[in-house]
């Protein structure tokens, strides 16, 4: 986890890890827990998997709509339901783009009307518009208030590539969604696709075959950092290939994103082919947020470059990752075929408080995180469903007002009773692509996203 390779998913997550005195304390509940169809429970039904991921999108909608940040209705970084005044005004940029394509899930399901959907949206996007921008692109962290940069870490108060690129991501769909309705929808569709546009992803180039993460005004590019595969980056060179204006050659994409072929692995975990090479997790595959974050507009099926496929790429990471759990070579307590799922998330540090840590098999701490599994759903249906019933029946511990509680372990009889954006945003969008693919079909859908995919060899 020292490797330099690592780093490039460890910056964007231990410099945010959540230290201080919280103490969650997770009660182990087993097979006689009521509601698991057991014979002790003949009075109460099960629930079936229709109603399961309707319960699991609307509880988890709730992050987005509910407890979103007041002023901005951007997402915010995290929520505490007992400490809500934990970085309160923070929004999240990489986040709110998930928030976008979850208000048009919310739409779509009926949780909110078209009417509420269009006024939060307008609100948001005119906070958009006028927050600190670097080159056109935004900051990890923005004041909910004031639309000023809140720094990430002590070089990075600048701009962001990738959470640009998930916003990014989030902007297209509602250009898409809402380019033939009303004036009105017409004009929200106008400037989202103003302020994706708007982004100079050349500029972060710095003249070399490679994008950059991060610049700022203060430090210019001195975290350099490449964007190199694979890791969760690959939406990023899809949009930078596809902005009309500041758009990459393929050159950028196959020296940066691809390493020259570099990107390539023949190395194989209980029976799957990794088929790329995860940056320092190399022989079971890394956190399992890599198979989610570029993919919830970007469509994985049929989806080939001149390396890989990229279907079977998350299939099989998410196989592995499912594997690795029922194996469970450390013999931690309920992992198994409906107990699995290790991605970043919150992580229980040694003192029993709640930490961060980018969970994966080669760095298994005995916490799940039900994101992993959830979002994995369009991956491995019946799997997912399976840790989702578990979840369920475990609903009196885990299962809060947002949805399922960010991070657990049976091990340690603890639950991080906390929300983070990033983890929540996954879940409702992946499962309504696994049910009508109404995202994918957005974002797919956008002229622009497919010029991009044809000068990159897609």
């Amino acid at each position: 986890m020292i490797k330099k390779t690592i780093y490039i998913v460890l910056f964007a997550t231990l410099t945010s890890s959540c230290g201080g005195g919280d103490d969650y304390t997770y009660v182990p509940t087993g097979p006689e827990l009521p509601g698991n169809g057991s014979d002790d429970d003949d009075d109460e039904p099960a629930i079936t998997d229709e109603e399961l991921l309707d319960l699991t999108q609307e509880t988890t909608f709730k992050y987005f709509w509910d407890f979103a940040d007041a002023n901005s209705g951007g997402a915010r970084e995290r929520y505490h339901p007992d400490d809500p005044g934990n970085s309160e005004g923070v929004v999240t940029v990489g986040g709110t783009g998930f928030g976008l394509m979850a208000i048009l899930v919310g739409m779509e399901r009926g949780y909110i009307s078209r009417t509420e959907g269009l006024e939060r949206l307008n609100t948001l996007l005119d906070f958009l518009e006028n927050a600190d921008r670097f080159h056109g692109a935004w900051s990890h962290w923005i004041n909910g208030s004031t639309g000023a940069v809140i720094p990430f870490s002590d070089l990075d108060d600048g701009g962001d590539m990738v959470e640009t690129a998930f916003l990014a991501q989030g902007l297209i769909c509602i250009k898409e969604y809402f380019k033939n309705g009303s004036d009105a929808e017409q004009a929200l569709a106008q400037q989202a696709d103003n302020l994706w546009k708007g982004v100079e992803w050349d500029w972060y180039t710095q003249n070399q075959n490679v994008l950059y993460w991060h610049w700022s005004p203060n430090h210019g590019f001195d975290i350099n950092l490449q964007l190199k595969g694979y890791n969760e980056v690959l939406i990023t060179y899809i949009i930078a290939a596809a902005s009309p204006d500041f758009g990459i050659e393929k050159e950028v994409y196959s020296n940066g994103w691809a390493s020259g072929g570099g990107i390539q692995s023949a190395n194989t975990q209980y029976g799957y082919p990794l088929l790329v090479r995860h940056n320092g997790s190399e022989q079971f595959g890394g956190p399992l947020f890599w198979a989610h974050y570029s993919y919830m507009g970007l469509d994985p099926r049929n989806l080939s470059d001149d390396y890989v496929d990229y279907w079977d790429v998350n299939v099989n990471h998410t196989m592995i990752n499912y594997e690795y759990c029922v194996d469970n070579p450390d013999f931690y307590q309920d992992y198994g075929e409906d107990c699995w799922g290790l991605t970043a998330s919150y992580s229980r540090n040694n003192d029993g408080s709640i930490g961060y840590n980018a969970h994966s098999p080669s760095n298994d701490t005995g916490v799940i995180s039900p994101t992993a599994a959830i979002s994995s759903i369009p991956y491995a249906p019946e799997e997912s469903l399976d840790a989702m019933h578990y979840f369920y029946r475990n609903r009196d511990d885990l299962l809060g007002p947002a949805g399922f509680y960010d991070a657990f372990s049976p091990e340690y009889d603890w639950v991080a009773e906390a929300y983070l954006a990033i983890d929540q945003g996954p879940q409702i969008i992946m499962i309504e692509n696994y049910r009508t693919g109404l995202l994918w079909n957005l974002f797919m859908g956008n002229e622009d996203v497919q010029a991009g995919l044809t000068k990159l060899g897609f």
